[in-house]
């Protein structure tokens, strides 16, 4: 006898359907899966196997094909498992096959039937109301029934077991619908606990720099000796970066489903992401990838914070690789089964000491380092890659006294209503157009929206010159004059803004 029902499979982070059509056939007993199931899938027949011999139903002693349809895609994972088992139940007539009819099933079966949670559930829902089929329901793991709800527009029931399911399907039970208002969850847990800016003692030209950094979406290097506070400084960035919107929320959500990175209790990523690898990550690690590529540390960074601490210390692999999820917001990843692209829109963050030793430039301690030594470590980061950093900044060290200074820095609250009033005039300038912030502007867009008067163009031409800056660095120093501009409630573009973004650019002179 014949079967089919629907199940999901992600590519990327997106859901595709898959049909599973099983046939039971005389002849010697054999479990046939195909339709190019990896390792992890072709697992699912012992798994099948034994969940329903362990709740109560017969496995059929016969000859079993399932197929994974469409042939051509790679399958992986083991969210199939419940639409196998339930194929085999319709197949063997221990349940109605139009009982599987309008029904997506996903989730991993364990020995004992009960139903785990699988990651990207939230991907396969938002696939399947893309599609906007009348009537589907899409039946997932218990543990997975808050985050598939997030999408809304499609009706999502959560199964703890194949006996729950099969009582479902005969029409005795009703399974728990997802009812998880997001707009109300995020108002619960967009809470900012993170480390405040008034902790940090002076280094007000840094802290200049991160807040023009936060209210444009702009790339920064931090350039200093040790223990001078540049690490300290990047991981208060989340205090004064904007909140999300819900639809940037759901977005990151639903990477951080794929990824598997969820948790049962927090369903939805409400702060913006701050990802900080160390130094041996990987090129795969850092950008994606993998057999079956998985997101990258540029990927779960999206629409937040890719912290490089020690930027020299990572592989030359890692840093050229980061060119283009800089200049174009994605990754792309190519095999020869599939090419994928991943969505990479993050704000970087560097971090570097001037030398090996970390004290060229230090007013008390020596620096031990040849000239070739310190040229040799700054060129770890290729020109290219710095031309795509907006903000370079020195970091230097603190006198004694600026520690014990009394005067109570300003908080991470302050500075968050200047880079929100900032971000608002940018979401109003760029409502008709595919751009968040400023840093997302191309070279027509500034042409139209980030106009020079005469003393503003002759401050930037006499950098140009004497700087020997490129055309993409000529860019960026716009664009932060812009969010300059923006930070001071300022309509047009003025010639000291164009000058605070050239003071930005100082390592260019290295390269």
């Amino acid at each position: 006898m014949f079967s089919k029902v629907a199940s999901c499979a992600l590519a990327g982070i997106e859901g595709v359907r898959v049909w599973v059509e099983t046939d039971l056939d005389g002849g010697l007993p054999n479990f046939s899966l195909v339709g190019l199931p990896a390792p992890s899938v072709k697992e699912a027949r012992e798994r099948v196997r034994a969940a329903l011999r362990n709740s109560g139903f017969d496995f059929p002693v016969m000859r079993i094909t399932v197929n994974l349809a469409p042939a051509d895609l790679r399958k992986e994972g083991s969210a199939f498992d419940l639409a196998i088992a339930a194929g085999i139940l319709a197949s063997s007539g221990q349940i109605p096959v139009d009982s599987l009819k309008g029904k997506v099933l996903v989730g991993e079966l364990s020995l004992d039937g009960e139903v785990k949670p699988v990651p990207g559930t939230m991907a396969m829902a938002a696939s399947l109301k893309e599609q906007e089929e009348d009537g589907t329901v899409l039946i997932v793991p218990r543990g997975n029934l808050a985050e598939a709800s997030l999408v809304g527009g499609i009706v999502v029931q959560g199964v703890a077991t194949i006996q729950e399911l099969v009582s479902f399907l005969k029409g005795e039970i009703d399974l728990p619908h997802g009812n998880t208002n997001a707009e109300k969850l995020l108002a619960e847990l967009n809470k900012n606990d993170h480390p405040d800016f008034s902790e940090v003692k002076g280094q007000y030209a840094a802290k200049r720099a991160l807040e023009i950094s936060a209210a444009g979406g702009h790339n920064i290097l931090l350039s200093g000796p040790p223990g001078t506070g540049k690490t300290m400084l990047a991981r208060r960035i989340p205090s004064i970066l904007p909140s999300l919107t819900l639809q940037e929320c759901l977005e990151i959500t639903k990477i951080y489903s794929v990824a598997g990175l969820l948790k049962e209790d927090t369903p939805l990523i409400a702060q913006r992401p701050f990802r900080s690898p160390h130094h041996t990550a990987t090129a795969a690690g850092m950008l994606g990838g993998g057999r079956i590529p998985q997101p990258g540390e540029v990927t779960l960074a999206h629409m937040g914070v890719l912290f490089l601490d020690e930027f020299p210390e990572y592989s030359r692999d890692v840093l050229e690789g980061l060119r283009q999820p800089l200049e174009d917001g994605c990754v792309t990843i190519t095999r020869a089964e599939m090419t994928l692209r991943f969505p990479s829109r993050f704000m970087l963050v560097a971090s570097r000491n001037p030398c090996p030793c970390g004290y060229y430039g230090h007013p008390r301690k020596e620096c031990q380092c040849t000239e070739q030594q310190i040229r040799r470590y700054r060129l770890k980061s290729s020109g290219p890659l710095m031309d795509r950093i907006d903000i370079h900044v020195e970091v230097p060290a603190m006198e004694y006294s600026e520690l014990q200074d009394d005067q109570h820095a300003e908080s991470s609250a302050a500075i968050r209503k200047r880079v929100e009033k900032a971000r608002q005039l940018q979401r109003q300038r760029f409502r008709h157009l595919n751009i968040t912030c400023n840093a997302d502007m191309t070279n027509r867009h500034l042409q139209e929206i980030c106009p020079l008067n005469k003393d503003a163009r002759m401050i930037l031409g006499r950098a140009f010159d004497s700087l020997s800056l490129s055309m993409r660095a000529h860019d960026r120093i716009i664009k932060v004059a812009r969010t300059i501009a923006d930070l001071e409630q300022e309509t047009f573009i003025q010639a000291h803004h164009i000058a605070e973004a050239i003071q930005y650019r100082s390592f260019d002179r290295h390269y």
